[in-house]
C-alpha cells in the first residue's frame, strides 16, 4: 500500500487534512522554484519531499500530542528551509512558532513563504540562537524548543537553555545513531541544570526511507 499523507494528517490530529495537503503542495512549488537559484535543500524529489520533509516534520505530534491542541510558543532552532516550522504552522494554528536560523537566505525564504501561505502563527528570526539566549527578551519564552537535522543535542541545549520556560520541554528530532552518540554528552552537560532525558521508540519514515527517534527533556517540576 502506498503512503497516504491524508491518513497521516488525520492520525496526527490536523484540523483540516485536505487543506493541509493543498498547502503542502503550494509549499513544494515555492521550495522548488526558490531552490533553482538559492540552495535551500538537497531534497527536491516529490516523494522525498513528502516523506523526508512533510511526514518527518509532522510525526512529532504522534509522540507529543499536546502540540496539536494547546496554545504553545515553539522555537524551531536552525530552521533551515522551514522544516518542521512551516509544516507545524500549516497543520496547527494553535501554535505560535518562531523559526530561528543564522542563514539569511533561508530565513528570507521561510518568511516569504509564511506570508505567501498566510501563516500568521509563524515568525522568523535571522540570528544565532546562542546570542538570542543571552538577550532579556528571549528568557524563558518558549514552551517547546525543537531542532531537526542541525547540531548535537548538547550544543543546542547549551545555546538555548535560557530560552526555555521553567515548565518547558526540549524535543530533538534524531536518527537512532544520533541518539546513541548525543545522549551521553547531553545528560552529562545538563545534569547540573536539573534536566533529565528520555527517548521515544524508534520508528520508520514512510516507505522506510529512514528511521527516526526523539530525545526529549522530562518535566523538571515533577522530578
Amino acid at each position: 500500500m502506498s503512503f497516504d499523507l491524508k491518513q497521516l494528517a488525520i492520525e496526527c490530529n490536523v484540523e483540516s487534512p485536505e487543506n493541509f495537503i493543498v498547502m503542502c503542495d503550494r509549499l513544494e512549488l515555492l521550495l522548488q522554484s526558490t531552490n533553482q537559484h538559492t540552495n535551500l535543500t538537497r531534497i527536491c524529489d516529490h516523494n522525498d519531499f513528502i516523506y523526508k520533509h512533510v511526514a518527518d516534520s509532522l510525526l512529532i505530534t504522534k509522540y507529543f500530542p499536546a502540540l496539536t491542541t494547546l496554545s504553545l510558543e515553539v522555537a524551531d532552532i536552525g530552521c533551515g528551509a522551514g522544516f518542521p516550522s512551516l509544516i507545524l504552522a500549516i497543520a496547527y494554528p494553535n501554535l505560535q512558532i518562531t523559526a530561528i536560523d543564522s542563514n539569511q537566505k533561508k530565513c528570507a525564504f521561510v518568511s516569504a513563504t509564511a506570508t505567501e501561505l498566510g501563516l500568521d502563527n509563524l515568525h522568523v528570526v535571522a540570528g544565532r540562537a546562542r546570542e538570542l539566549n543571552r538577550q532579556a527578551q528571549w528568557q524563558e519564552k518558549f514552551a517547546i524548543i525543537t531542532a531537526r537535522a542541525v547540531a548535537e543535542a548538547s550544543t543546542i541545549f547549551r545555546e538555548t537553555k535560557n530560552m526555555l520556560a521553567s515548565t518547558g520541554q526540549f524535543i530533538f528530532y534524531k536518527t537512532p545513531q544520533q541518539v546513541e552518540g548525543d545522549l551521553p554528552m547531553l545528560e552529562k552537560n545538563s545534569a547540573k541544570y536539573n534536566f533529565s532525558w528520555a527517548t521515544t521508540e524508534i520508528y520508520p519514515l514512510p516507505e522506510d526511507v529512514g528511521r527516526r527517534q526523539f530525545i526529549y527533556s522530562l518535566n523538571r517540576s515533577t522530578q
